[in-house]
């Protein structure tokens, strides 16, 4: 499993927002290509960017700290307000490995079916967010607050024939609040939909936690309040990943 360490942008600083939040936001530095380098001397091979500041307002796009971060050598996957071809194509330009397309990949799967099909699978991370209501997991947008109809499993299914690779889910529940990852959220993910290689987002707080979504099956998972808060080291939760 590969353990993406997240940095959060917002206006060039490192944070962490509290169930994406605007008005809840942990600073935790100005210097993003510095945490990215110590995640690196650490032996992360990737990093998972989101792009704040671009997310809210798309003029304010951070590519000049993006094109930075992809140039300390890892691999970085980077979103934020994605929502046209263009804006997948200067990400990659600079050096970006996957874009992550968020809202949408649930209201325009058309749209991203062909990025996948122009830009190859292996360069699109799909970001779905959701809660779970009415038994079912279902789509929120606009900053959460737009609690889609659809249910997650129908916008996988979208990706029907598409040669979808990459998603990340993230339980809106659980982001930032350090109450642990929704194991049988991404368990029942991987059984559906094994041809996607998933990322476990939201709620790592322990060791523990990073080998519990593991033996899920997922290929990720994302951790950013814990790494900063120091519940472990990047060392230790890369052995963690990575031990059968």
């Amino acid at each position: 499993m590969i353990l993406y360490p997240a940095i959060d942008l917002l206006d060039g600083r490192v944070v962490r927002l509290h169930k994406g939040a605007f008005d809840a936001v942990t600073d935790y530095g100005d210097d993003p290509v510095a945490v990215a380098e110590r995640f690196g001397e650490a032996g992360a091979s990737w990093v998972h960017v989101v792009d704040l500041s671009g997310a809210r307002d798309g003029k304010r796009r951070q590519s000049d700290t993006i094109r930075e971060l992809c140039r300390t050598g890892l691999r970085v996957q980077t979103g934020g307000g994605v929502r046209s071809a263009e804006d997948v194509e200067s990400l990659l330009a600079i050096g970006v490995e996957r874009v992550i397309v968020g809202s949408l990949a649930v209201t325009e799967p058309e749209q991203v079916s062909r990025w996948l099909e122009r830009y190859g699978p292996d360069h699109i991370t799909l970001a779905l967010d959701v809660k779970r209501t009415g038994g079912q997991y279902r789509p929120a947008l606009s900053g959460w607050t737009d609690l889609m109809m659809t249910t997650l499993d129908d916008v996988v299914k979208a990706y029907d024939g598409t040669g979808l690779a990459h998603a990340l889910v993230t339980d809106i529940g659980r982001d930032g609040d350090l109450s642990g990852p929704n194991l049988a959220l991404y368990r029942g993910l991987v059984e559906r939909f094994p041809d996607v290689q998933w990322q476990a987002s939201g709620g790592i707080a322990s060791l523990e936690d990073i080998e519990a979504a593991r033996e899920t099956g997922v290929a990720g998972a994302i951790s950013g309040k814990a790494i900063y808060e120091k519940r472990f080291t990047i060392e230790e939760a890369l052995a963690c990943s990575q031990s059968a």
